[in-house]
């Protein structure tokens, strides 16, 4: 089993209420954790993807948690190229 270390120094959430940040890092955690636990995407990850910027993204009117389980996915979509 690979082991997957992942640190995330900032993230910067534009219009996102502080308020939901709590459910929302919540929500890109156990995506993360969800989605990095596929033993195939282990061997597409890219080793040098120090810095992932993810652009605009659009998340309508989801939730915190879903916001977060989108960033997820933006993150994993970016750094497995």
């Amino acid at each position: 089993m690979s082991r997957i270390v992942l640190h995330i120094d900032r993230l910067v959430l534009d219009g996102i209420d502080r308020c939901d940040a709590r459910e929302l890092a919540e929500g890109l955690e156990s995506g993360l954790r969800r989605l990095l636990a596929d033993p195939a995407l282990a061997d597409a990850l890219a080793a040098d993807a120090d810095r992932v910027e993810l652009g605009r993204q659009q998340l309508g009117a989801a939730g915190p948690r879903a916001v977060g389980n989108s960033v997820a996915g933006a993150i994993v979509r970016r750094i497995a190229r």
